[in-house]
């Protein structure tokens, strides 16, 4: 009687299995948070309109954000260190450029916030979508990087769900203003040179180190146009102090943490394509809480500016979940 001693052989998961297992559960982790942050941007757009329906001003709102926000980071930073015993080097060096590229993220708050008082949130949003193709134009300008075809059909998507998510295929539909327009597009530009410079300085540090660094800039610089009056005008007791801490957490706390723990495991690619979960979730909440008028129309520009983003980060994202040495199955 032939026996195969295979049979009677225990299987033995193997070490690259469960590296690969441990890999899928970071990645998923990963996903989770890029998506929460993304939806934290979202939702943002709405509080500030309603804010805004309260009383409080344009400097009043981007003041508190970045002042509550820089508090809140920095005694995160403090409870680390205290507790965790994880040591921090500040220097010069390491600082200035993190600090600088603070004030990018400041001129998006300024601009964006207010495209947002002259626009509806829905509008607003759109236009700050924008920096999907003006970092393309960086690359071209400052690296001499010029965009695959994959990345031009996905412009071409951009401007056309623009378009039609904008509701501005008709005169009659153009009630916004001009000046409205004009700082949402910076708004765009802005966030495009945020990416760029946020890539390219402070990978060293740890992610809230470098958080807290690029808000404090971002709040010097907010404070050297609007002076922070808010502080000692009676408006922080009159209701700013609750819209301040809101701001800063889904604006200047969760989202730059969840993007700095998430994107390392989930990759770019798919990254680009959770974070546009921001549009959809700005848009539903303004016509839910805001009571914006959005047609189907709209919706149907705002799905083809998603679907533009997943065809221009689609490669990278596969690149991201195929394993080396593997290949995707159709």
């Amino acid at each position: 009687m032939n026996f195969n001693i295979s049979t009677f052989t225990p299987h033995i998961p193997r070490k690259s299995s469960f590296l690969q297992s441990e890999k899928i559960k970071g990645m998923i982790r990963g996903a989770i948070l890029v998506f929460l942050g993304a939806c934290s941007f979202g939702v943002l757009t709405t509080l500030v309109k309603i804010s805004y329906k309260e009383g409080f001003t344009l400097a009043e709102v981007t003041g508190a954000q970045v002042f509550f926000g820089a508090v809140i980071l920095w005694l995160i930073l403090a409870g680390r260190a205290l507790f965790q015993n994880i040591k921090f080097h500040f220097t010069w060096k390491n600082s200035w450029k993190v600090l600088l590229t603070g004030i990018s993220t400041g001129l998006v708050s300024l601009c964006y916030y207010k495209s947002i008082q002259e626009l509806p949130a829905s509008i607003g949003i759109l236009l700050l979508m924008q920096f999907t193709w003006i970092s393309m134009l960086l690359e071209i300008i400052i690296h001499r990087k010029f965009p695959t075809r994959m990345q031009w059909i996905s412009v071409i998507f951009i401007l056309f769900g623009t378009y039609l998510a904008g509701n501005v295929y008709s005169l009659d539909n153009i009630p916004f203003s001009l000046e409205g327009i004009g700082y949402g597009f910076l708004a765009g530009f802005f966030y495009a040179v945020f990416i760029w410079a946020n890539g390219r300085v402070g990978n060293a540090l740890i992610p809230v180190q470098k958080s807290a660094m690029m808000i404090t800039g971002a709040c010097l610089f907010i404070f050297m146009i609007f002076p922070p009056e808010f502080l000692w005008n009676g408006s922080l007791s009159a209701g700013l102090w609750s819209w301040g801490l809101i701001f800063a957490l889904f604006g200047t706390v969760i989202p730059p943490l969840f993007y700095a723990y998430g994107i390392p495991q989930t990759g770019v690619g798919l990254s680009s394509i959770l974070s546009s979960a921001e549009l959809p979730v700005a848009v539903f909440f303004s016509s839910w809480l805001l009571a914006e008028e959005v047609t189907a129309l709209q919706w149907v520009g705002v799905t083809t500016i998603l679907l533009a983003i997943v065809i221009s980060n689609i490669k990278k994202a596969k690149s991201t979940l195929t394993p080396k040495g593997e290949k995707l199955t159709k």
